[in-house]
């Protein structure tokens, strides 16, 4: 069970300042745990202390900072359990999934170890005129100086380690602002970097109200904000944002294609489909809201994906045997039944689910959804998911273009030609061939294009946004 309360973490210490934040159990809708919620005078000194923290974090040594890791990865082990549980409550995610996101949070620690230490520079020849004769030149990288992090409510766990881990890797202090809504799992890390000997002001984790969090955004004494949320929320945070460096990893409608020689395979396909569109309630920038299949294999694919969807259990996220759980709110439920009335007026039918109970949302598979729907052009962000069929591949590649997002694509081919062609002409961050676009592994570069945000995840590309290349020439004789 969660504790009954949870300091915040202020230049590494905890602090109880109250217990203003009711975190609820996203299933029974009853408080689980209560939180220290920062005010901006606690934000503002946090600030103070990164900027003071930043001499003794620029010269604490990498093999320091991968021992800070490995000793996050091995507690993260020893509390395994308590992680996922922690997560399964406030996120109302399937204890199944928690697990999986923990793991996760290790394999993502572990990579910040190993990367740690291989922060490298180069030699660069300056020899290409006479003019630059005897003269050599070295490039290292340096911290980039205070960063400020703002972690979304669906991947509470990973999606913080994915800014948390690169900075105590590259050699940044930095503010994080948790989700309100899912502050447990980072406040445990908080607990764990605490037992650590970082430099006082290398962290601070501080619950806080959006409309009292301006600072995150608008310090100037921060060199870096790294936002994950909603494309709303982010491009209007990188307008106020100033001279910083912004990296937004937002949202996205992400397609899945599957081509005409699938015949064989689809008990496959169907399996990766259902997973990627209805795993964690939907609620996930890459899960699948878009399924394009070939004339040939659709009818076919589209009784098995009923047949599929109609078995997924829907329940307590703590049964081992529930895959669908609660949204993380009734609020947000009842959006996406607005969306999912709205087509349904506009002519499209759902084949299968389409029951909304409080912020229980079944899974749900429909077709004939109209393109300028807000459920087909916006971000589900729920365990909907839409069917419809194509007859020409470049088509299809061009439908999935048809949107404002542009995060990952899958495509299941067994043809090479049309795996490179999605690869060459799919306006997205990463195309995932014979998988949903849900797969990701967390030292691969991860990001998107056009509405889905700027900049790229995964360890060693969050490192590079976190240094900043530093040039010294060095002539040989004078």
């Amino acid at each position: 069970m969660l504790q009954k309360t949870y300091p915040y973490y202020l230049a590494n210490e905890p602090v109880a300042a109250n217990t203003d934040l009711e975190v609820t159990d996203k299933f029974s809708g009853e408080v689980a745990t209560r939180v220290a919620m920062a005010d901006a005078a606690a934000i503002d000194k946090a600030i103070g202390l990164a900027v003071d923290a930043m001499p003794a974090m620029r010269t604490y040594p990498p093999f320091k900072r991968q021992a800070v890791l490995e000793h996050c990865v091995k507690r993260f082990r020893e509390r395994y359990d308590e992680l996922a549980l922690a997560l399964c409550i406030e996120a109302g995610k399937p204890i199944n999934d928690s697990k999986g996101e923990v793991t996760r949070l290790i394999d993502t620690f572990k990579v910040a170890a190993e990367e740690s230490v291989r922060i490298d520079g180069e030699i660069i020849n300056l020899q290409i005129s006479p003019r630059a004769n005897g003269y050599h030149a070295y490039v290292k990288r340096v911290p980039i100086g205070p960063c400020s992090f703002i972690s979304p409510f669906n991947f509470p766990l990973n999606l913080t380690a994915h800014k948390v881990a690169p900075a105590i890797a590259a050699g940044v202090p930095f503010v994080l602002k948790p989700a309100s809504r899912t502050p447990v799992g980072a406040l445990i890390m908080g607990e764990i970097l605490a037992e650590t000997d970082l430099p006082k002001g290398a962290f601070s984790i501080l619950p806080a109200h959006r409309d009292g969090a301006d600072l995150f955004t608008t310090d100037e004494r921060f060199k870096l904000l790294s936002f994950t949320g909603s494309p709303a929320v982010g491009w209007e945070l990188k307008r106020k944002a100033g001279k910083k460096k912004v990296i937004l990893e937002l949202g996205g409608n992400a397609a899945a294609i599957v081509d005409g020689d699938q015949g064989g395979k689809l008990d496959y396909v169907v399996e990766r489909l259902a997973f990627g569109a209805f795993y964690q309630s939907g609620q996930s920038c890459i899960g699948v809201q878009r399924i394009l299949a070939h004339a040939s294999v659709y009818d076919a694919l589209r009784d098995k994906l009923i047949a599929k969807t109609k078995s997924l259990v829907m329940g307590d996220p703590k049964n081992e045997k529930t895959f669908v759980g609660p949204m993380i709110s009734e609020s947000e439920a009842k959006r996406l039944a607005g969306w999912m009335e709205g087509a349904v007026q506009a002519g499209a039918q759902i084949v299968a689910g389409g029951k909304v109970d409080g912020a229980m949302f079944e899974a749900t598979l429909l077709e004939g959804v109209k393109r300028d729907t807000d459920l087909y052009r916006k971000e589900a962000f729920g365990p909907v998911a839409i069917l419809e069929r194509f007859n020409d591949f470049e088509a299809a590649l061009a439908q999935v273009n048809d949107s404002d997002f542009g995060l990952q694509a899958g495509v299941f081919t067994d043809s090479l030609a049309h795996a490179h062609r999605a690869w060459d002409a799919l306006e997205v961050g990463g195309v995932v061939i014979n998988d949903v676009p849900s797969f990701r592994v967390d030292n691969m570069p991860y990001g998107g294009v056009k509405d889905s945000g700027l900049g790229r995840e995964g360890v060693r590309y969050a490192i590079e946004d976190m240094t900043e290349l530093r040039l010294m020439v060095m002539r040989e004789t004078w």
